[in-house]
């Protein structure tokens, strides 16, 4: 919640930018009906909130986004590919289509070769269907209407291999998505708004990228 929570609200509003901290539930078979969409009913009732309140809240509609770190980066990816199918009651038809994606150190991929074992254990459990693992490794659920998105990760990540950014990155160049891949050859995993190894600050390369992004500059 600090160092990539409100560390990061901060930075962002420093920026001019309304940024909103979710606090989302793990996946657990104790306390939901369904593990599997419970982390996402969370991502998706927090776009639709912000767009339902976006007047109140001053916020520009069309551009309203979705951050994530590490496994927070594999809820932001599975937003931003499966907004099609909501997993939230939606009477009211708000798009919950995140309209761009900023993914730091992100599991991506729930494949054998480079998926995060821990995260998708935790989510679709420890002996899930090939389907299942389709579905949830998100380079494979990328299309043409997948919004863009800004990915930082590190080559001497040990904790989630750098091929997660990598693959989803080739993925959304393939369907013609706009991206922004930034990678440092240290760092490891986890540093939040400071790579220790490197002078440059990947946030200051978002905000840029942030301002070319369609939409009004201040929301």
């Amino acid at each position: 919640m600090g160092h990539e929570g409100l560390e990061i609200a901060h930075m962002l509003n420093e920026a001019g930018i309304a940024a909103f901290v979710l606090k989302y539930r793990l996946p657990s078979d104790e306390t939901m009906a369904d593990k599997t969409i419970g982390p996402l009913q969370d991502a998706q009732r927090a776009i639709q909130l912000v767009r339902q309140q976006a007047k109140e809240w001053g916020v520009d509609t069309a551009r309203v986004g979705i951050m994530g770190f590490s496994a927070g980066g594999h809820l932001a990816s599975t937003a931003g590919t499966h907004f099609e199918k909501a997993v939230i009651p939606n009477d009211g038809h708000v798009s919950l289509r995140p309209d761009f994606m900023v993914l730091l150190y992100p599991v991506i991929s729930f494949s054998d070769s480079i998926g995060h074992r821990g995260s998708r254990d935790a989510l679709i459990g420890e002996n899930p269907s090939s389907s299942l693992i389709t579905e949830y490794s998100n380079e494979l659920q990328v299309g043409p209407l997948t919004p863009p998105a800004f990915l930082v990760h590190s080559e001497d990540d040990k904790t989630v291999p750098v091929a997660n950014s990598i693959h989803f990155y080739e993925s959304l160049l393939h369907n013609k998505v706009p991206a922004e891949l930034h990678l440092y050859p240290g760092g490891g995993h986890g540093y939040g708004l400071h790579n220790p190894t490197t002078k440059d600050q990947w946030s200051e390369r978002l905000l840029n990228w942030l301002a070319g992004l369609p939409g009004k500059s201040n929301s």
